[in-house]
């Protein structure tokens, strides 16, 4: 991940799958500067400046992440019992950024879960991970210990008077568990089965207390935005909501992998600039925008423009933004 630009890169400019960094050095490269500033604010301001950051749910639905947290009753940590959650299921074949994540920076995803807490007034923090990262889950419970022996986490962070503490849950594997309310029913001890809403799980949600889940690379943009401002964060973008998108390419391309670029850059950019085009001898007759759970688009399509409308208007989804290509020498029905 060498040589990125962290204005225009930021989630993937201190990622290192060799060594991660550890607090003292996550601060030095200008790690908890968002933390620090939101500490300083209310709630109240810290919702408001997600909301008009215009960052959506990284996941797949695109949600409003700051409208999601507004839905949460107002209380204080100290009077209301309240969770949060990253969603780091990732189980949505041909999925892979939030995996790069958490291997490669995870305590970008924790300092963007403080934050968060702190925004909603949650004490209690869980990550819930997909079983099989074993490497992501040994360096995020390695990075939770630095950091609360750091002061990040436990109580009274950093002299703020709030308290909130992260565990790491390992998910013993299931596809819907994806899925917000079948992940809290998992957690709970029971049969991963979604349930039927109202209420959702910001007023009703783990154990019935107010909850918020949001996907890993949801909470890995807000240190940024609450570091560095909203229209800089909007300015990042390519369409009408905030930020950058980890984009992906898998199958017969030259150079798959997660390309961290402006929300709304065209699949012709990501697949070849980023990617280097199509395998010699290889044409693209189709492709998945964002998972499996998305509808094939044509290669006409090719030129599409990667936002969360554009794709729904030519009858798929965005998804997770990591496109799965169907070559012309590959039968789609095996």
């Amino acid at each position: 991940m060498t040589g990125l630009n962290p204005e225009k890169q930021p989630l993937l400019a201190l990622v290192n799958r060799e060594t991660p960094l550890d607090p003292a050095g996550y601060d030095k490269k200008g790690g908890w500067r968002g933390l620090r500033r939101a500490l300083g604010m209310s709630p109240a301001e810290i919702i408001t400046e997600v909301t008009d950051s215009k960052l959506r749910g990284r996941g797949g639905a695109g949600f409003s992440t700051g409208m999601k947290w507004s839905f949460v009753p107002k209380e204080s940590s100290k009077d209301r019992l309240k969770y949060i959650v990253a969603n780091g299921d990732e189980m949505e074949p041909g999925t892979f950024k939030d995996r790069i994540l958490v291997e490669g920076n995870p305590l970008q995803l924790i300092e963007g879960m403080i934050i968060s807490a702190y925004a909603i007034q949650a004490r209690h923090g869980i990550i819930f991970l997909r079983g099989e990262y074993h490497l992501g889950l040994e360096r995020l419970q390695q990075a939770v210990i630095q950091a609360r022996e750091a002061g990040f986490l436990g109580e009274n962070i950093l002299g703020s008077g709030f308290d909130f503490d992260l565990h790491v849950h390992p998910s013993a594997g299931r596809y819907i568990c994806g899925e917000e309310t079948a992940l809290i029913t998992a957690l709970e001890g029971r049969r991963a089965n979604p349930r039927a809403k109202p209420p959702f799980p910001q007023i009703g949600g783990l154990w019935g207390a107010p909850t918020v889940v949001n996907n890993i690379e949801t909470f890995s943009n807000i240190p940024h935005i609450l570091a560095n401002g909203t229209e800089w964060y909007l300015g990042l973008s390519a369409c009408v909501d905030g930020g950058t998108k980890l984009y992906g390419v898998s199958g017969r391309a030259k150079r798959p992998g997660v390309f961290e670029l402006p929300l709304g850059t065209s699949l012709g950019v990501i697949l070849n600039e980023c990617a280097g085009g199509m395998q010699d001898g290889y044409k693209l007759r189709a492709f998945l925008p964002g998972g499996a759970s998305t509808a094939f688009l044509g290669a006409e399509h090719a030129d599409i423009i990667m936002d969360y409308p554009t794709p729904e208007k030519a009858g798929s989804r965005l998804g997770t933004g990591l496109a799965i290509l169907l070559d012309d020498k590959t039968s789609p029905i095996g």
